[in-house]
């Protein structure tokens, strides 16, 4: 597969923006490790890249951006690397909290609460409720998250719904289990980024990219641009989406 920096030729780009972006933010350690630095100085310098995603998503015009901030199998990381990712949370949260607010952010949080500690837990509570008014941007962190594990909380919310009787299984329809996953209520991603050059989704939002558009970039999460985004995005511009349906045929 061609990954995005390789291929040169992007073509004209055209007006549509994506409605909703997804970006696996992978290469920290790589990149730190690149230098000569440790890994926390890689995740530090990955807070400032998404700083920058953010001002781009907001000026784009982009309504939706999802970013993959910590895996549910991220916790297997060695215990100060762990520790460093969660201070880095806080940090992030409450540096830019306020100028997010201001500028019409929405903070929305999806993944299992289970296990996180009760100061986060209260950090991404606050956030949320401070920003659930703005309309400009619904930044989503998937934070513990792991997508197999949201299925599994989705069908066993259904199944208890079955099981009292408020439901029966021959209501279960794909819209009625979408509505009871983390991301109820937001749309689909239309775009879907990965840096650092791997080629697989790694348990992000399996249910809801089955129909994004996939973008794959060899550059390292610290090292991605407002002019990386932008070639993303007129490579999402210059592909023809289908659905699984047939190419729209010319009427002229």
């Amino acid at each position: 597969m061609t990954t995005l920096e390789n291929n040169k030729d992007w073509g004209e780009p055209v007006s549509e923006v994506p409605r909703h972006v997804g970006i696996i933010m992978d290469g920290n350690g790589r990149w730190a490790a690149a230098r000569g630095l440790k890994r926390y100085e890689g995740h530090r310098k990955g807070i400032e890249s998404v700083r920058n995603a953010v001002q781009y998503a907001r000026d784009a015009g982009i309504s939706y951006l999802t970013l993959f901030s910590f895996s549910s199998e991220n916790w297997s990381r060695p215990p100060q690397e762990v520790r460093d990712l969660m201070q880095l949370l806080k940090i992030f949260i409450r540096r830019d909290l306020a100028k997010l607010h201001k500028e019409g952010v929405k903070i929305r949080v999806i993944g299992a609460r289970e296990g996180v500690a009760d100061d986060i837990l209260k950090l991404l509570d606050d956030a949320q409720a401070l920003t659930k008014q703005n309309t400009r941007l619904v930044l989503t962190l998937a934070f513990n998250y792991g997508s197999r594990d949201e299925i599994t909380r989705a069908a066993v919310r259904l199944a208890l719904k079955v099981e009292s009787g408020e439901l029966k299984a021959s209501e279960i329809t794909a819209q009625l289990f979408e509505d009871h996953l983390d991301t109820a209520g937001i749309p689909n991603p239309d775009l879907l980024i990965r840096t650092s050059g791997e080629l697989r989704l790694s348990n992000f939002l399996l249910w809801q990219c089955a129909y994004s558009e996939l973008v794959f970039l060899d550059t390292y999460w610290p090292d991605f641009t407002s002019e990386i985004f932008d070639k993303a995005l007129c490579e999402y511009q210059n592909r023809e989406r289908r659905f699984g349906g047939l190419k729209a045929r010319s009427t002229g």
